[in-house]
Order: structure tokens, then C-alpha cells, then sequence
């Protein structure tokens, strides 16, 4: 339908309302914020923030969208709460403010934002977790640290007949935090569930949650978990375990009760793969390329892969990764890590400096 190539390297997403579609990207030694119309026009572009000076330097944070205000994280720690047309309102450098040691691949989070607070990790020894006023950028509530750094997930808000609660992945731990005051509800020991203890792990995949229940799924030789969750307070109760289902940085997506996702074999292989959401048994494991990220929307699977750029048209099934077509992203330049995006039948896939949006409708 149109592409866009000057929105700068990144691994972001695309954010698309109903008037623009937003964009970060790193230019120099910035990240910046671009605004386009719904047909590719670009609207207006701003620097928010300092990029990440690690060895994947590229743009991670995708843009959060509430009340007509983006919310957006650089990948040196700035939060940036701007308007429509550009403007920046309010900035704070977090991980500055609250001296969170910078994750070792740059931040990458993209804040929650519910009842008018922006929240966010910087983990560290002064907080866990720390609650912005939307409006202003004071703050409103921060959560006791747990002396554990932040990794490169989001914020999770779930919700359980009207209570809430906010969950994250810390080096070593799941946290659930309430999102009303900031204290900490629970913590659960993620590390200590792993078959094999120890090493530098990189937690890298928000967890995925439905009807009470919660997958904690990540790469590097670690288990996807199942917890229940208990709102009363007290830790959730582990499920099952899955020592397959290892998604690197392509997360998983729960259709019905099947949970598709990828396997991280190594830093540069990995296979498809399907478990059951009940029971945790592992379906299928499939080759197709490689690993890479999956979406999910009218019935289809859509999946992305790292290597060559390669996306293809599944259809879910519990019996083998059954594509029905597929095509091949030849523009842009480094990995293909961004994750896909769909809004009313259009196909949003990003690589590198390079924006283009497919029809997908068929009418």
C-alpha cells in the first residue's frame, strides 16, 4: 500500500490510531519520534530522547498511546510524554533519576499507562518500579526495590474482575505489583523454577496472561512457566513447566488453547513451535527458516522471521505449522527483530530504517 524508509534504525513496532501511525527510530546519537499520516505522508518528527550507546544501539521502544498523549522511552532511559503534533510535555530520565543499571543490550520497555499513571522499571536498589503522573511527569507512587536490574520486557497490566495488577520480569524474579499505590503484591522466583540454574539469562518477552492465569516464556536455555495467579496476595502456584517453548525475542501468542511461539536453539537458529495452554505438552516443533516473531488477527497466524525476513500466513493448528503463503521483506538493513503489526486489514512490518504496510483485507 506505501513504505516509508527515513524513520530511522530500529526494532520498534509501529503504533497506528485511527488518524497516524508513530514510529521511533535512532538517528545519530538520538531517538526520535515520527508521526505519519495514514497513507505514509510524514506529519512531523521529534528527538525524545538519547539512544542507547550498547552494541544494539537500534531503537526498541514503542509508542504507548492514551488519551490522545504518546508515551515513549529511549533507549538511554528518557521517558517522553508528547502531543499530537509533536510537542514534548514532560520528560524524565528514569533510570538517571533512580539509578538503575542499564540493561546490557540498552532499554527497551514500553510503559503501561492506566488510571492516568505512566509506570515503568528501572529497577536497581532505590526502585522496582516507579508510577509518573500522565498528566505532568511528578511522581506518584514507587515500588521498594528488590535489588534486581530490569530486562527487556513491558509492563504487563491484567485485570481481575476490576482488580488489577502489573506484572514484570526482573533478572531473577516476576513481580506483581498494584498499580493503584505501587506495593510490591508478590514475587515469585523465576530463576530458581529454571532445570538449570545460573548463567547470564536475558528476559525478553512480556508474559502472556488470560482467565487468572499467567506464561512466563523466555529464551536462553530457560522454562516457560505457568502460574496461577492469586489475588489474595499470595504467590501464584506453579501449573506446569515447558522446557521447549523458548521464544528469543519473537515472543508467543495464545489462540484458543494452543500457545504458538519459536524456540531459541542458539543466538542465530530456532524452529516454530505450538503447546498446549491446559496441560503444557509440546505439540509440534516445526522448521521454517528461522525463529522470529508471531501477531495474531482474524483467524491467522502471522510470523516474521529474523534471519532473511521472511513472513508467512499460517493457519493454526495443534497437528504442524501449517503456512499458506508467504513473502519476503528485501528492504532495510540489520536483524529482522521488530514485531509485525495489523489494524483493519493492514499489515505493518518494519526492518531497520524501513516502514512498509501491506493489504491484507479480502475485500
Amino acid at each position: 500500500m506505501w513504505e516509508y524508509n527515513e524513520a530511522g534504525t530500529g526494532y520498534s513496532s509501529a503504533t497506528v490510531t485511527d488518524d497516524a501511525v508513530y514510529i521511533t527510530g535512532r538517528k545519530g546519537d538520538n531517538d526520535v519520534l515520527t508521526a505519519l499520516t495514514t497513507d505514509g505522508r510524514k506529519k512531523w518528527e521529534t528527538v525524545y530522547g538519547k539512544a542507547s550507546k550498547s552494541n544494539y544501539p537500534d531503537s526498541r521502544g514503542t509508542v504507548t498511546y492514551y488519551n490522545s498523549r504518546l508515551y515513549v522511552v529511549s533507549g538511554h532511559g528518557d521517558i517522553a510524554c508528547l502531543d499530537r503534533n509533536g510537542k514534548i510535555l514532560w520528560s524524565v530520565n528514569y533510570f538517571d533519576k533512580y539509578k538503575g543499571p542499564h540493561p546490557r543490550f540498552g532499554i527497551s520497555e514500553s510503559p503501561v499507562v492506566t488510571d492516568n499513571k505512566v509506570i515503568l522499571t528501572p529497577g536497581g536498589s532505590m526502585a522496582a518500579a516507579v508510577a509518573f503522573n500522565a498528566e505532568n511527569g511528578s511522581v506518584v507512587w514507587e515500588t521498594p526495590a528488590v535489588n534486581e536490574g530490569t530486562q527487556y520486557v513491558n509492563p504487563l497490566l491484567i485485570e481481575n474482575s476490576g482488580r488489577k495488577l502489573v506484572i514484570t520480569v526482573t533478572t531473577n524474579s516476576v513481580l506483581g505489583i498494584d498499580p493503584a499505590d505501587g506495593r510490591l503484591a508478590w514475587k515469585v522466583d523465576y530463576e530458581g523454577i529454571n532445570s538449570d540454574p545460573g548463567g547470564r539469562r536475558n528476559h525478553t518477552n512480556t508474559p502472556l496472561y488470560r482467565d487468572g492465569f499467567l506464561l512466563v516464556p523466555n529464551g536462553y536455555n530457560q522454562v516457560a512457566v505457568k502460574l496461577r495467579i492469586n489475588w489474595d496476595g499470595k504467590p501464584p502456584a506453579m501449573v506446569w513447566k515447558n522446557t521447549d517453548l523458548t521464544p528469543h525475542v519473537g515472543g508467543a501468542v495464545l489462540v484458543g488453547n494452543h500457545v504458538f511461539s519459536s524456540t531459541h536453539d542458539n543466538n542465530s537458529a530456532g524452529k516454530w513451535i505450538c503447546v498446549d495452554w491446559n496441560t503444557g505438552k509440546t505439540l509440534w516443533i516445526n522448521d521454517w527458516h528461522n525463529k522470529g516473531s508471531i501477531v495474531f488477527a482474524d483467524g491467522m497466524l502471522y510470523i516474521y522471521e529474523e534471519k532473511n525476513g521472511n513472513v508467512g500466513l499460517v493457519r493454526p493448528s495443534a497437528e504442524k505449522l501449517d503456512v499458506v503463503s508467504s513473502f519476503r521483506i528485501t528492504k532495510g538493513s540489520g536483524p529482522y527483530w521488530a514485531h509485525p503489526v495489523i489494524d483493519k486489514g493492514r499489515l505493518f512490518v518494519r526492518h531497520g530504517d524501513h516502514l512498509a504496510v501491506y493489504s491484507i483485507s479480502s475485500r
